[in-house]
């Protein structure tokens, strides 16, 4: 392997956890030795050198494996070198660190806003449910019962029944429900909880399958299967609004096969994303759970006419799995890449300086162009630290994704101007010099630069998706096409058995029935029987 220092795999034991991990607790950059002179290079291009060197030593014990060469050991590390979390005492847990709480907190701050726009109410349901809700609906305990925590004893005594530590809510939001809903009056009833849940995972891997995860998850009961449906499209589509317009993520909307669909549910809805190693990642589901709760609960209402019925049900839910997801899509060997619209720092300044009698004259410029980011909404932050170089300063926030670093010296104190770079613009192709610190000109171009770096993820983002999806027509071409590690579609409407087949010969699922269907007659490429659908599968996380 490249890397010296490796966030190892969540079920590793401490004592096969790498020195480097279990001793560094400050900051840490992992770059060649190469990128931090020809960073420090253009620094001084900017204007003047530091006056400092560095001052601690071993900060870069390893390097970031190189994303092409190992993707799997890339993403652990650019987890461990941008600070996003750390692995948990308990195997297969992990500690979401500050810079990593943000992203989800930046996907909060969305969601919260739709889900309200949309009618729904946040609150929050106990963590621990009686083993007896599991067992009521039988596919719901078959679907789960592998990856379940049970609880047998409490204050040093066993417990009566067992309880389960949540992997899902649907059975105690059902038991409360059903004390709540008497009446067509009392519906719809639309409620979401931001949460953690626990599930038994055997293999994990940071953000994306750990045995304790955060998530909202959304419940909702309705009067008619119509309006369960279609809050249930709703809520995918909200998905997938957020996916493309804020993490610039282009994922494809869709229905779950019935071998893929959530235990317990009639119809699971999703949106697939494709990972920077071609991998598929389920990034956001919605469930129209028809009456199979509701029927076990004997959640029931009086309708207008006097007749008891059972409500219609929907549940859906977004998770950290997606701070994975923001990774694997747009990161590059030097590390994270953020869209500025989730990015925690939009834009970070570099001061620099080689006198004692400059650092004033900078500072002083520095807190001017702070201030006038600040009140424009923009998230800048200043690393003002004396303890490293603006080399190591260039690298480290590289890593950490920062979409825009501004750079500012004795010498663009005097042109009353600013050197600014994208991080999604690697070079000298990235950089701008002389440009204007007059609030109005400045705010606009970052603004400005912010938007066609945000575009510019997704469009990557799409382009890579669309050319690593391929066309099939029949079982042949589908093998090869996985085993070449794209994604593959074609017309299906073959068995669950010939599904489970293609699962146990090529590791690849379905994905999705897309929303967007081709026209014209087609026929399955498995059975030949006409179909009206194509499938997307991939091979996935």
């Amino acid at each position: 392997m490249a890397s010296l220092l490796r966030l190892p795999s969540l079920l590793a034991p401490a004592a096969a956890r790498p020195a480097a991990l279990l001793r560094h607790r400050g900051r840490c950059i992992h770059t060649s030795p190469a990128r931090l002179c020809a960073a420090a290079t253009n620094a001084g291009a900017s204007s003047a050198a530091p006056a400092k060197m560095e001052t601690r030593g071993g900060d870069r014990e390893g390097q970031v494996t190189p994303r092409s060469t190992d993707f799997n050991a890339w993403y652990t590390d650019v987890i461990a070198a941008a600070e996003l979390a750390d692995y948990g005492p308990v195997r297969g847990t992990m500690v979401i660190r500050p810079y990593g709480y943000a992203i989800w907190e930046a996907i909060q701050d969305y969601l919260n806003v739709k889900f309200k726009e949309t009618g729904h109410s946040n609150m929050y349901f106990p963590q621990f449910i009686p083993y007896s809700f599991i067992e009521k609906e039988a596919s719901h305990v078959e679907g789960f019962s592998p990856e379940l925590a049970v609880v047998t004893i409490g204050g040093g005594k066993e417990l009566e029944e067992k309880l389960v530590v949540r992997p899902t809510s649907e059975t105690i939001v059902n038991h409360m429900f059903t004390k709540w809903i008497q009446s067509y009056r009392d519906l719809p009833l639309m409620i979401n909880q931001w949460a953690n849940v626990t599930r038994w995972e055997m293999r994990t891997k940071p953000f994306i399958r750990t045995l304790e995860f955060l998530w909202q998850e959304g419940h909702t009961a309705h009067a008619t299967l119509e309006e369960a449906e279609k809050e249930a499209m709703q809520m995918i589509d909200v998905y997938t609004k957020f996916s493309y317009e804020q993490a610039a993520i282009p994922v494809i909307p869709g229905r779950k096969s019935r071998v893929e669909t959530f235990a317990g549910a009639d119809r699971t809805y999703t949106i697939e994303a494709m990972m920077g190693d071609k991998k598929a990642l389920q990034a956001g589901t919605s469930h129209n759970l028809g009456q199979n709760f509701s029927r076990a609960f004997e959640t029931q209402f009086m309708d207008e006419n006097g007749q008891l019925e059972h409500v219609w049900q929907t549940s859906w839910a977004i998770s950290t799995r997606f701070v994975g997801g923001i990774i694997m899509t747009h990161g590059d060997d030097a590390g994270l890449m953020l869209p500025p619209r989730i990015a925690p720092i939009q834009v970070v300044i570099v001061p620099i300086w080689k006198k004692g009698d400059e650092k004033r004259v900078v500072m002083e410029a520095v807190a001017s162009v702070q201030n006038t980011l600040k009140e424009a909404g923009i998230r800048v932050k200043v690393d003002n630290s004396e303890l490293r170089t603006p080399g190591w300063k260039f690298n480290f926030y590289e890593m950490k994704g920062v979409p825009i670093r501004i750079e500012l010296g004795p010498r663009d104190v005097k042109n009353r101007s600013v050197v600014l770079s994208r991080r999604d613009v690697p070079g000298k192709q990235g950089k701008e010099f002389g440009i204007s610190m007059e609030p109005s000109i400045l705010v606009d171009h970052i603004k400005g630069r912010l938007e066609e770096i945000q575009a510019s993820l997704l469009q990557k983002a799409i382009t890579f998706r669309d050319s690593n999806i391929v066309d099939v027509n029949s079982y042949g071409e589908l093998k090869e096409v996985i085993a070449e590690g794209k994604w593959a579609r074609g017309p299906w409407s073959a068995s669950d058995v010939d599904e489970l087949k293609v699962k146990e010969e090529t590791s690849a699922t379905i994905r999705c029935f897309p929303f967007d269907q081709p026209g014209g007659a087609k026929k399955c490429f498995m059975t030949g029987n006409p179909t009206d659908e194509v499938a997307i599968f991939a091979k996935s996380y």
